[in-house]
């Protein structure tokens, strides 16, 4: 029996087709990685500014640049 069968053929191109699959998975198990990592990121980046701007009210205040509510 020659190995050139339709059997043969089919089963190269499911291997073919699996292997592809493979990649794109582990492709997309990668990218899932990094957009985690991205988000990681970004919500630190909030926390960050936050802080920032939370020093920049007290400076404001301390400095009198702002109108205090409650004060005259």
């Amino acid at each position: 029996m020659s190995d050139d069968g339709p059997d043969s053929i089919v089963l190269r191109y499911l291997r073919r087709i699996d292997e592809k699959i493979d990649r794109v998975t582990d492709e997309v198990q990668d990218l899932k990685h990094r957009i985690t990592g991205v988000e990681r990121q970004i919500g630190e980046l909030f926390v960050s500014q936050a802080a920032v701007q939370s020093r920049l009210d007290r400076i404001e205040r301390r400095l009198d640049l702002v109108d205090v509510p409650g004060r005259a």
